[in-house]
């Protein structure tokens, strides 16, 4: 147990210097890390937002199927009738994922409108036929008013 003490009184630890390049190595490391990481975070998001969308299109096109119209067809409805698994969110803060809003136009029931959020990144489908629109600058729902 002596030789062991005495090996351990002779090691040296590491210069202030060395834990300051580490430091600064790790900073750096860190610096250009984050920055990535967010960027796919972001990506990740208004591609959900885009998936959720699509998902809800043939469920749309199943309710002008059934009723000759889009009049009437909400997002509610067509979880409850078409897609038990379709993400429906009528309100709710930015951070719930799903579909927002499925709508027939005001002016022509042959037309509908599709939005989806996902922590406040939003897209879009105005159809039928229409393709999904990442809404990169929306703040609010971009079917409101369609």
């Amino acid at each position: 147990m002596h030789s062991f003490r005495q090996r351990l009184a002779r090691e040296e630890g590491f210069t202030l210097i060395e834990l300051l390049v580490v430091l600064i190595i790790i900073g750096v490391l860190l610096a250009i890390a984050i920055p990535s990481y967010l960027g796919f975070q972001k990506k990740a998001q208004q591609t959900a937002a885009m998936s959720d969308v699509r998902s809800a299109v043939p469920d749309a096109e199943a309710y002008f199927s059934d009723n000759n119209s889009y009049a009437g067809m909400t997002a509610a409805n067509l979880k409850s009738t078409y897609d038990s698994g379709l993400l429906v969110y009528a309100a709710g803060p930015p951070e719930v994922p799903g579909i927002v809003s499925a709508i027939p136009s005001a002016t022509n029931n042959q037309l509908f409108c599709i939005s989806a959020q996902d922590a406040g990144h939003w897209a879009y489908l105005k159809g039928p036929g229409g393709t999904v629109v990442n809404a990169t600058t929306a703040t609010t729902d971009p079917c409101a008013g369609f």
